[in-house]
């Protein structure tokens, strides 16, 4: 026997009251450790979150805190054979593991590369400047602040390192420290991987607190500013969701529930295509992967009604040569489930569905040849696969839910058929339509959006590198309407965005470039001494401006650019075919007007900036005829640092300038935000 899985908090380790649960090893029945969260104080422990870990974090920039995210994600890549040979005691295959381990730690690398995506800043700067007055002398700007919070997240049994990481890979790019409860019966797994990261010194103190037990009554204790992540039931997510609690404090509360996920295959997939074997693989597969413990599993399975025989013959050959048991045995593909009481779980599940669906494979009992030393002491239950000969009318499997390797075959008319039974689910995490012909998939992913989170076309073209149908992605949301919760995780900045406040800032356009740290038009423009490409990173100051030289546009740069360019549209070459449109002559191609610019504003001689990093934004706002006289202005927009890729590295950041180019009256004809890297005088 191990001994407790303990709790991490107020930045301690420390067992708790008497034993809530005692954690057993899914393949051998042996006690791990007892398992308690009795006594706990969790208005101290939320309060030491907000106070210690938000502190520090909301000091530090986004680019910092992904710097974090990457040192962790490398830290624990490093002990992930550790994390493999203790995932073996929650019933995992290597394979199973590997999406849990690995899955977990990429989300970190995932996130902390979005640190690009944002600001220099502590805070997000929500979008562009908005301006609010005629003359210009007030404007609007959002920005997006870390909430003074602390995230609590509830995790469910069958991720308890991907269910975690995956959650503060979010909440800790955004700013906002959190509180992980995994569930009881897998927190051993939890437990390890948050000894290393504390062990590590990688996060602030207080940015990560563990509880290990069932937490009763750690959501009484969250206040306005907190956020709520739940991951498990419907029944139970639903009825924390609604409580009064959250109501009265404005605390969002984000759950994602188990649901009733479906496969379509389309009424062009044939036997003899390969996307008929596609489909069964990728349904044999997301019945076994996890032992059918995901929240994402597919619980439905639908192709057209002249299909289904084949199909049914198909899946059951498959799952018969699917060994299952002790996944150190040689030739296991599926391991257990996580408990033994999960397996009375879908056998209760399992004999529910029963009375509205008869049996293709398996049997209600679970039991079978499973490979193991001692069988009868893992939680072990064999595939089972239904068959529901009226979907539209025996409507059990649309509502009943076996949490394992479990799953009902049923037949379907037409593409709206198949969208009509995938909602009678009520709200999905994912639907996978698996078909090559372009009217049948574009049809049902368009209809059946409003019922899902998630939709997957999966044919010969993408199955190869598909990530399939179980996998949801960090840049994309996971989630689902309905009984699938309504909420959304990940999702890349959408889902940093859940821990942000949103905030409308109103000024003069100086007060907003001071506050944001970022150039808005109409802020007052120092010009720069010496010219601006002639300073390096650190020297350069938001707002300060190189005002150009003048330049007369001419028919002979409009043709000489087209032979260059070889951009001969008609608006350039042609003034006998202008009638009708908005143009009173030939006119200056923009791309012509924007090298112009370059051509004015850049200083040629070698000095601190690097080399070009494009253009972010672009616009052309006015014709520009033969005889116009033009000028530039370049701001300082933004600073972004850059860290070194390593020792040998130049020390380096990216500039972002503020390009207007304006004609001899005053207006602005072109408009366009550059990026230029530039070097650091100190190289260290």
């Amino acid at each position: 026997m191990k001994g407790d899985i303990q709790n991490y908090i107020l930045g301690q380790w420390t067992s708790a009251g008497d034993t809530e649960y005692d954690a057993i090893h899914a393949i051998t029945g042996e006690q791990i450790g007892r398992v308690s969260s009795l006594g706990l104080n969790y208005d101290d422990i939320l309060q030491y979150g907000r106070d210690k870990g938000g502190k520090s974090l909301r000091e530090m920039t986004f680019p910092m805190r992904g710097l974090m995210l990457k040192s962790l994600a490398l830290f624990l890549q490093e002990k992930k054979e550790t994390y493999y040979a203790i995932s073996y005691a929650t019933g995992a295959t290597r394979s199973d593991s590997w999406i849990d381990i690995e899955g977990g730690i990429g989300n970190l690398f995932t996130y902390a590369s979005l640190r690009r995506e944002f600001a220099d800043q502590s805070f997000h700067i929500d979008g562009g400047p908005i301006k609010l007055s005629q003359a210009g002398s007030f404007s609007g700007q959002h920005i997006m602040v870390p909430k003074q919070g602390i995230a609590i997240h509830i995790n469910s049994f069958n991720f308890p390192i991907w269910g975690m990481l995956e959650k503060i890979a979010v909440n800790l790019l955004a700013g906002v420290p959190a509180v992980v409860k995994p569930s009881e019966y897998t927190s051993f797994l939890t437990e390890a991987v948050v000894r290393d990261i504390i062990d590590s010194r990688i996060l602030p103190e207080g940015a990560l607190q563990l509880v290990s037990g069932k937490g009763i009554g750690i959501l009484d204790s969250v206040q306005r500013g907190d956020t709520v992540t739940f991951t498990g039931s419907a029944k139970t997510g639903l009825s924390l969701k609604s409580s009064a609690h959250y109501l009265e404090r404005g605390v969002p509360f984000n759950l994602e529930a188990d649901s009733l996920n479906a496969m379509v295959m389309g009424e062009d997939v044939k036997p003899e295509s390969p996307e008929f074997k596609i489909f069964i693989k990728e349904v044999s597969r997301e019945i076994t992967v996890k032992a059918g413990q995901k929240c994402t599993a597919v619980r439905r399975i639908l192709v057209p009604k002249e299909s289904i025989d084949a199909v049914g013959e198909a899946l059951k050959n498959r799952l018969e040569s699917t060994k299952y048991g002790d996944p150190n045995l040689e030739g296991v593909r599926m391991g257990s489930l996580a408990t033994k009481i999960q397996v009375e779980r879908v056998q209760e599940a399992a004999s529910i569905l029963s009375k509205e669906n008869d049996i293709l494979f398996g049997s209600l009992s679970g039991e079978s040849q499973a490979i193991a030393e001692n069988p009868k002491n893992g939680a072990y239950f064999a595939p089972l696969l239904f068959l529901n000969n009226d979907p539209l009318n025996k409507l059990l499997c649309h509502d009943i839910e076996a949490f394992g390797p479990v799953s009902t075959l049923m037949p379907y008319n037409s593409v709206s058929d198949a969208v009509d039974i995938v909602a009678l689910g009520k709200g999905s995490l994912v639907t996978t339509i698996v078909s090559s012909e372009k009217e049948i998939y574009k049809s049902y992913a368009l209809a059946a959006a409003h019922s899902n989170g998630r939709v997957l076309v999966l044919d010969s073209s993408s199955a190869k590198e598909s990530t399939g149908h179980g996998s949801p992605m960090p840049l994309l949301t996971h989630g689902g309407p309905g009984r699938a919760g309504d909420g959304e995780e990940m999702g890349g900045m959408r889902g940093v965005k859940h821990y942000l406040q949103r905030t409308a800032l109103q000024g003069h356009p100086d007060v907003l470039t001071e506050i944001t740290g970022r150039f808005i038009p109409g802020a007052s423009r120092r010009e720069a001494n010496p010219h601006l490409f002639r300073q390096y990173f650190e020297d350069l100051v938001i707002g300060d401006t190189v005002t150009t030289d003048k330049h007369m546009v001419t028919m002979e740069d409009i043709d000489n650019f087209a032979e260059l360019s070889g951009d001969k549209f008609y608006a350039h070459m042609d003034a006998d075919s202008l009638d009708g449109t908005i143009f009173t002559g030939r006119v200056a191609h923009g791309y012509f007007i924007l090298s112009r610019a370059a051509g004015l504003f850049v200083d040629p001689p070698k000095g601190p900036v690097l080399l070009n990093y494009g253009i972010e934004t672009c616009r052309f706002t006015k014709p520009v005829y033969p005889g116009t006289i033009i000028g530039v202005q370049l701001t300082v927009q933004e600073k972004i640092d850059q860290e070194k890729r390593d020792a040998e590295d130049i020390s380096k950041g990216i500039v972002k300038y503020y390009v207007e180019v304006s004609d001899d009256v005053g207006e602005v004809v072109a408009i366009a935000t550059i990026l230029t890297m530039v070097k650091k005088r100190d190289q260290n």
